[in-house]
Parts: structure tokens; sequence; C-alpha cells
């Protein structure tokens, strides 16, 4: 019943005008009425109709206006849902590590990698891990693969200097080779590494080399695979309590970040790689004569001041490089 009162409320004008337009009909009909007041009275049943249409379309415009900001509305809520969607799949990207858990990501990164790119010291990690084991996958299962380091410049004496104060003034812990940080060793280390990447290169040939010197010491140190970038402290290396960030590929994080390496790689000192290694043969425990000849040929001799035995030093490191960071 209370439908029924609803829907008569509702069309009431409507329904005045048909309850009009049936009586006078009927009156017309029966004779009991003259034309002028039928005239008048569908006059008034137009008033009344014309007053029901204005009101149903005033209806529909608010009814439309309120759907419109319904779906703005929604709209709206949406555009949020998604951008907090997003926000989270960033933040799912992003991991803080500690201890074992650092190893481990970086093994997984160099697990099928086909570029590797870093920036930190001088690289020691690199040549003594990461370049032996990617070089060995990569041409174990015939793929191409690119290294790119940036590292210190060893001909910079300053910079040297720096880098071997900040070493042993940020912790006390001695690294897995047992050896301090003095100036002469942050130039070896880098000479080191260099001639590690050039030794790599002429025994693959699918193997591509990029290395730049840096005139700047970074206080982090960044590993870049084709899976994921992973970001530690220099002192992290030594102590297993400093965190790391992994930051996995796909999110905006590790693109801006390779973008960020490239950008600081392009600016360092480019060293001529394939034009040495195809000037310079080194034999698969490179001589002192050798290796001399390969620095002059990358344009970076050796200091004078190196004897026989500081080549064959770097030598040795270079080829038999001993894991300075066994906890990784």
């Amino acid at each position: 019943m209370s439908r029924i009162v609803k829907w008569i409320t509702r069309n009431a004008d409507g329904l005045i005008a048909l309850v009009l337009a049936a009586c006078i009909a009927i009156l017309a009909w029966a004779d009991v009425v003259g034309t002028n007041q039928i005239d008048s009275a569908v006059l008034l049943i137009l008033a009344v109709l014309a007053t029901t249409l204005l009101r149903d379309r005033v209806r529909s415009g608010l009814i439309e206006r309120d759907v419109r900001k319904a779906l703005d509305q929604l709209e709206a809520l949406d555009i949020k849902v998604t951008g907090n969607q997003k926000a989270l799949d960033q933040a799912s990207s992003l991991r803080v590590l500690r201890g074992d858990a650092i190893g481990e990501a970086l093994a997984a990164a160099r697990r099928d990698t086909d570029i590797w790119a870093f920036k930190g010291g001088t690289g020691t990690f690199i040549r003594a891990v990461t370049l032996p084991e990617c070089f060995e996958r990569a041409r174990e299962n015939g793929r191409t693969l690119t290294i790119r380091l940036e590292i210190l410049d060893p001909t910079n004496d300053n910079l040297c200097e720096h880098y071997a104060l900040f070493q042993r003034s940020s912790s006390h812990i001695v690294g897995g080779t047992g050896e301090l940080w003095t100036v002469e060793r942050t130039k070896k280390e880098s000479f080191a590494t260099i001639l590690a990447a050039c030794w790599y290169r002429q025994r693959y040939r699918p193997l591509t080399v990029e290395v730049g010197l840096s005139s700047t010491i970074s206080t982090f140190r960044w590993d870049l695979s084709s899976h994921s970038l992973v970001m530690t402290q220099l002192i992290a290396q030594r102590d297993a309590r400093e965190p790391a960030l992994l930051i996995e590929r796909g999110s905006t994080y590790y693109d801006r970040h390779a973008t960020e390496l490239r950008t600081s790689f392009e600016q360092s000192r480019l060293l001529p790689i394939e034009q040495a290694v195809k000037a310079v043969q080194l034999g698969d425990n490179p001589s002192v004569e050798q290796t001399q000849k390969l620095f002059v040929a990358l344009h970076l001799p050796l200091p004078t001041s190196f004897d026989d035995d500081s080549v064959s030093e770097i030598i040795r490191k270079a080829i038999q490089a001993k894991d300075p960071y066994p906890q990784l």
C-alpha cells in the first residue's frame, strides 16, 4: 500500500492531467460543457503536462549531474588505487639486507647475468669473485657478457691517499687479505683490477669490458646485474652489521640507478681496453714485461717507483686474487 501511495505522490501532476482529460472528454461527450470550456480545460491540461515535463527534465538533469559526479569520484578513486598499487609494487622491489643475506643477493645477481656494472673503490672483490664467476658462467653457456667497471684512478695520488685514509678510519676490521690500506696498496689494487679485466677479455671473445677511472671517492659500492642492483657501504663489506639495499629489476628505482651509473661512468676517464688487448698479448701468467707494455698501451704507464716485485704483486692480485670479504 505504501508503494502505491508513494507512486501516486511522485506522479500526482500526471494523474491530475489524466483525470482532467477524462472528465472533459466525458462532459463533452454528454454535451454538458461548451466549446469554450473545453478549450480552457485543454489549455489547463497542457499547462499541467508542461509542468510535468519541466519537472522531469529538472530531475533528469539532477540525476545526470549526480551520475557524472559519481563517475568522476570513481575515476579519482581508480587513479588513487592504481597509484597506491604502483607504490606497493615499487616498495616490494626494495629490500634492506644484512649479514649473510648480502652475500646471497650478490650470488643471485651473478647467476645468469649478461651485464655487470660496478662503481666503488678499487674493485678488489670484483676481480676476486664477480669477474671470474661471471666469466666462467658466460663461457660455459656460450653467451655474451658485458662488464663495466668504474674504479679509482691509480695515478691520482691525492685520491689514493684519501681512499686509504678512509678505509683505515672507517673500520677497525681488517679484510680477508690481511693487508692494511696504504696509498701504494690502493694503487696496486686498481692496477690489478685493470689488468684482470684485460686478461679475461683476451680469453673470451664475446666478453665486452669497459673500464673508467674515477677522480672521486664513493662511500657506496654499486653492483648492478641484469636481475638486480645491490648497494653496500664500503664498511659493510667488512662489517656484517651494516645494511645493504637490494633493488629488483622492473622497478623505477632500478632504472634510475642504472642511468646514474651510466652517467657517472661516461664522466670518468675511459681506458682504450680493446686497443690495448689487441696490441699486447697476455700469457696465462703474464710476465712483468707484458704487464708494463699493456699499461703503456692503455695510456696508463705504471709508476717508475714500481720495481719488478711490485709489478709481480699486481699480476698476482689480478690473476690469483684473494677474496677480501669472505663473508660476502
